[in-house]
């Protein structure tokens, strides 16, 4: 019988993330196959392999869960109230030119929350995981850690890759521009939902994206790791984050992310 309380889901998110990073990381150097798909973007076999391998641990221990991968599309019951949203290898244009800033992401939504999730750095070996309550990491060795937010670092990432819905009356590069921004802030651009995760773990002040998040793949995980270790999170116009098209600001602390709110209604207000 499948067990579906939040401790066991997180631990399964974190076994398929595991499975997933270990593909990645075997795969990594290699000659890989790229498979095009819409707007320039593409998936490598790594891809593939992690999101089977991935797909496999979800299905043999949650047979009745719908599923939804970034590279096999939606599977399941459409109106399915359990749904995973898998992201098998976050960075693949990084992972491609042999370069470590990758992740793998798996999340659980249960209804309008996601109640279980983990993303893996496939050469840290480090996991960070949640069971919606509480935000860990557990590194390479087994031991688990909770998550502490710190802005300390005044590192932010801004994800400077498209799609981006609110412009022109938002681009992050503008962002990135702002006297204000260089004053308190240090920019990051590492191209990878890893960094989400980050600002968990007190490694990142902050993540600032556009996009619209809904059912996102690629950042359900690391936002459900943001809200259980206590960091303030919201879309770009401070409206409640994965509710449309508002993109994300999640930052360690609500004075940080009040600096970045205000630098975001400057670029947005048309200010130079």
């Amino acid at each position: 019988m499948s067990i579906t309380n939040g401790d066991s889901d997180a631990r399964l998110a974190v076994t398929a993330v595991q499975a997933g990073a270990a593909v990645v990381r075997d795969l990594y150097g290699s000659r890989l196959a790229r498979h095009d798909k819409s707007g320039g973007d593409f998936a490598t076999e790594a891809d593939l392999a992690a999101e089977r391998v991935i797909l496999d641990v979800l299905r043999a221990a949650r047979p009745d869960d719908a599923v939804t991968g970034e590279e096999s599309g939606r599977s399941g019951a459409a109106d399915a109230r359990r749904r995973w949203l898998v992201d098998p290898l976050c960075g693949t244009l990084n992972y491609a030119v042999r370069n470590m800033l990758v992740g793998v992401n798996v999340a659980l939504r249960d209804g309008a929350r996601t109640t279980a999730a983990a993303t893996a750095d496939p050469f840290s070996g480090e996991v960070f995981w949640t069971d919606g309550e509480a935000a860990r990491v557990r590194s390479g060795d087994g031991a688990d850690e909770r998550l502490t937010p710190s802005a300390g670092s005044a590192l932010v990432d801004v994800n400077l890759d498209p799609p981006f819905p609110n412009a022109p009356r938002f681009r992050a590069a503008r962002l990135l521009a702002d006297p204000g921004f260089a004053e308190r802030f240090r920019p990051r651009v590492i191209s990878s939902t890893l960094a989400v995760a980050w600002v968990a773990a007190g490694r990142r002040a902050a993540y600032v994206t556009d996009g619209d998040l809904r059912d996102s793949v690629h950042f359900a995980a690391g936002i459900a790791l943001c809200q259980a270790a206590g960091c303030t999170v919201t879309g770009l116009d401070g409206e409640p984050v994965l509710s449309g098209a508002g993109g994300l600001i999640a930052a360690a602390d609500a004075r940080t992310h009040a600096a970045l709110m205000d630098l975001v209604k400057h670029r947005t207000a048309g200010v130079d």
